[in-house]
């Protein structure tokens, strides 16, 4: 049984530390510390864990931030889930304890960055969540040193889930499609007969096509890259992220 709960102990904070290693691989110097945590938790940000008995088995992240124009919102920072424990919907149920913290402080917006080429996080935050994207940040952080992210360029969306709206929670009573497969493919767009709506096709296995043909996986991020871009220029918002016969599309819509 599974129990979510906010992380108080010094013993609770110093697992958050092993599990970053254990879910992103990253070296020490990159690993968030019990100090920093205990700050930020202290100070109106949110570190919730999910315990399999005395385990942690997953994490949450996130602090107070500002929008551009100086709205409160809710940065979320960090979420992961241990591999013994994932394709449970762990961390689906770890974003909903975020948003249920958030909206009883009466804050509307949560925002948080991903790799739009890594659809298993993109099923969560489109797919489930009901999240929403029309920013794309080129190599955010630099380049990275941790086993996930190193090699290429870390492009990140920029998500905002308007954890109030009636479209999160409708997104929310749908189940989630089942997960499927596709097979590494040069990148190609397709437009809907509506100009009102677009797909972007995408891996959906991405570390695979990494570890296995690196000038593949270069080219995708650079000619999605692109694509997003000149999408988002447009007026388009990444609204869902689709599986069907096999393939995998980002559906962007005018709204």
């Amino acid at each position: 049984m599974i129990a979510i709960h906010p992380l108080t102990t010094h013993e609770e904070i110093l697992a958050v530390e092993q599990i970053q290693r254990d879910v992103w691989g990253v070296p020490d110097v990159e690993v968030v510390p019990l100090h920093l945590l205990i700050t930020a938790a202290k100070n109106g940000g949110l570190l919730l864990g999910a315990f399999d008995g005395e385990r942690l088995a997953g994490f949450v992240f996130g602090f107070l931030g500002l929008t551009a124009d100086g709205r409160l919102k809710h940065c979320s920072h960090m979420a992961g889930v241990h591999p013994d424990y994932r394709d449970q919907g762990l961390g689906y149920q770890l974003k909903l304890a975020q948003r249920a913290h958030v909206l009883a402080l009466g804050i509307d917006l949560v925002t948080w960055t991903f790799d739009p080429l890594e659809t298993r996080n993109a099923q969560l935050n489109f797919h489930k969540l009901g999240a929403l994207c029309n920013t794309y940040l080129r190599n955010l952080y630099g380049d990275m040193r941790d086993g996930l992210n190193a090699g290429l360029p870390s492009d990140r969306f920029q998500v905002d889930w308007w954890v109030g709206s009636q479209q999160v929670a409708e997104r929310l009573r749908v189940e989630e499609a089942p997960p499927s497969s596709i097979a590494p493919a040069a990148p190609r767009l397709a437009r809907d007969a509506s100009a009102d709506q677009m797909m972007l096709e995408v891996p959906a296995h991405f570390q695979t096509i990494k570890q296995t043909d690196m000038p593949l996986a270069m080219q995708w991020r650079l000619r999605t890259r692109q694509r997003f871009e000149d999408a988002f220029s447009q007026g388009y918002t990444v609204t869902d992220l689709l599986r069907h016969d096999d393939r995998c599309h980002y559906l962007l819509k005018r709204l």
